[in-house]
């Protein structure tokens, strides 16, 4: 009988954000700040056969969704390798990935023929200079390409993750809302979130996602919508189209009380809360021999000290590390 991972506010933990690499090929304002070349050394990644440990310890306790993410996932090596061995394991009912999808085109086939379903990928701007601006150099080209290899390759859904930001991209809004409509994309807006030295902007920056919402209901008309996945974000349906609107909003209306995911860094570290500093490392441990039971025990003392909330309005610098550390 499969267990159910339960935190001491009573939140069933059954999504895990997955880290495969700290590295990334784009250098994105809100989430890595420029110059930044602290990463972990490969010897202290998780390996292929740690990482597929710990998903099968963590389906044993209850947790159904996976989400490989980064950094960039794409620049591990191997990585439709890892996807294959993950989907076949018990009680992972949805593997999905978050990319910048700069290399998706040529990865976009064998990811999904290795069992992933669903993907998201973050791009904050059409314009070509304006792209390069936010990421530090990168080709808006790259990402287009690999939009629409993932349509091509089946994927269903492809959501578009556009960080909203004051300033920078928020003339923006209903052109990326059209642009998803004519591919048949699913949009999502997100609140900048105040992580790090990055954070500094993110609150300069900062657009309640109600201003969105109320701009864009006076140019279309919205309804509310469900869709299927393991997220927050709260669905809104464009009438007359099939486009679904989705609005993350960490920061004007958090979703504590419902918070059902943790997430593993590439080292092994178990980070309980976006917002807060609380952690468990678990590389060490295995690397000492740990059995699966011991596993297990120190998995549940880490779902343990999973905070009640984040303290982002309350203290906006409290945290020093970057979101390209925790995980997506």
């Amino acid at each position: 009988m499969t267990q159910q991972l339960t935190d001491k506010y009573g939140r069933n933990i059954e999504y895990l954000r997955l880290s495969v690499t700290d590295r990334c090929d784009l250098r994105c304002s809100y989430c890595m700040p420029k110059g930044f070349k602290d990463f972990g050394e490969p010897k202290d990644w998780l390996t292929f056969d740690e990482i597929e440990r710990v998903i099968r310890i963590f389906g044993e306790l209850g947790t159904k969704r996976i989400r490989l993410t980064g950094g960039e996932p794409l620049v591990r090596k191997n990585l439709p390798e890892l996807a294959t061995r993950l989907a076949k394991l018990p009680g992972i009912e949805d593997l999905s990935l978050s990319s910048n999808a700069t290399q998706l085109k040529k990865q976009a086939v064998p990811l999904k023929q290795a069992g992933i379903t669903r993907i998201n990928v973050s791009l904050d701007t059409l314009r070509a200079d304006r792209f390069k601006e936010i990421t530090g150099g990168g080709k808006i080209e790259k990402v287009i390409d690999g939009l629409i290899a993932a349509k091509e390759a089946g994927f269903q859904p492809v959501k578009i993750n556009m960080v909203a930001m004051r300033g920078v991209n928020d003339d923006e809004v209903e052109d990326m809302v059209e642009f998803c409509i004519k591919h048949d994309f699913t949009l999502r807006f997100i609140e900048a979130m105040p992580m790090g030295d990055t954070g500094r902007e993110a609150n300069k920056q900062y657009i309640p996602l109600s201003e969105i919402h109320d701009r864009l209901a006076k140019k279309y008309t919205l309804t509310k919508a469900n869709m299927n996945g393991g997220g927050p974000a709260r669905y809104v349906r464009v009438d007359d189209t099939e486009l679904r609107i989705g609005f993350i909003t960490p920061i004007s209306q958090h979703f504590c009380d419902t918070c059902n995911r943790v997430r593993l860094s590439v080292d092994g570290t178990l980070y309980l809360c976006l917002g807060q500093d609380d952690s468990y490392p678990l590389r060490e441990l295995m690397r000492a021999g740990i059995t699966d039971d011991e596993l297990k025990e120190h998995i549940q003392k880490a779902i343990d000290l999973k905070p009640e909330k984040h303290e982002f309005s309350e203290q906006p610098g409290k945290l020093v590390r970057f979101m390209s550390m925790t995980g997506g």
